[in-house]
């Protein structure tokens, strides 16, 4: 059981386990609101859940390693498509699960409104550092979604996030939250963390959830991040930031760190997927 400030907190909500989750809020297509929350306000955050919420729980843990592998094209299509604010944007990713060893490969479409419809495939753990066997599932994806052929072309490894999650449901509305700390980017031979914030994202089919409106209480709004795009701009100046630049400007200054090596999955189990 984790003995952190935000395990202790997450020790005295109810619990929920993964098919009970996914049962009530898969939320494939949805309307995701992201916060960016100070590490140490969590605790707090998560007593003021306790009539609401129930955490996921595997095994009698609560917080889980996530590590996604952003592919993009030699362009970066998918990055400037969101830098751009196009109307269809897209996002193509290997998500691990790392204390469990299952991997998936994921094509993310955000569409209009806000709404996002993610499409997954099951995939080798060791295979998540390319596109190349999951090919014809990605070029399926886009091509369904109307993406055009230009962000079919060669899709290769651009940045990498690791993260620990925690995922609450809300059964009242059918909804998720998650909670992600210790976060960590790489890209090339650089890398930034940020150990005193926590991403907070909402994610239900349209109408705001009990947690943003805690949040809004406490005087937080919703931000414009993106693991992938946001990480990317914060480690390549050179990019286009205009959407999260006053994320940028507030949040990931200054925190460029040497890079650490990946973990290496070639041994592990295969076992239950930790979350969603």
């Amino acid at each position: 059981m984790t003995t952190t400030p935000i395990g202790t907190a997450l020790a005295r909500l109810a619990p929920v386990g993964l098919d009970e989750l996914v049962d009530r809020a898969a939320l494939q297509t949805r309307v995701d609101r992201k916060y960016l929350v100070p590490a140490e306000a969590l605790p707090r955050l998560l007593e003021g859940l306790m009539p609401y919420a129930q955490v996921l729980d595997i095994d009698g843990e609560r917080t889980f390693r996530y590590q996604s592998v952003y592919f993009d094209t030699p362009q970066l299509a998918s990055y400037h498509c969101a830098a751009y604010r196009r109307r269809r944007r897209f996002k193509v990713r290997t998500r691990t699960y790392l204390d469990s060893a299952q991997c998936w490969l994921e094509v993310k479409i955000s569409g209009a409104r806000g709404s996002i419809t993610k499409h997954r495939l099951p995939y080798d753990p060791r295979d998540r550092g390319t596109v190349d066997p999951g090919r014809d599932f990605v070029d399926a994806a886009l091509a369904r979604e109307s993406i055009g052929p230009a962000a079919r072309s060669c899709l290769d490894p651009v940045l990498v996030t690791e993260y620990h999650r925690a995922t609450l449901l809300l059964p009242d509305t059918a909804s998720r939250v998650t909670l992600d700390t210790r976060l960590a980017w790489r890209h090339g031979d650089s890398a930034l963390r940020l150990p005193g914030l926590a991403v907070v994202e909402t994610k239900s089919a349209s109408a705001a959830t009990p947690v943003d409106r805690v949040l809004w209480r406490a005087g937080m709004r919703p931000v414009r991040i993106s693991k992938y795009a946001t990480g990317l701009a914060a480690l390549r100046p050179d990019l286009p930031d205009t959407p999260w630049r006053r994320t940028l400007r507030r949040h990931f200054r200054g925190t460029a760190s040497p890079m650490d090596p990946a973990p290496d999955l070639s041994h592990r189990p295969e076992q239950e997927a930790s979350c969603v």
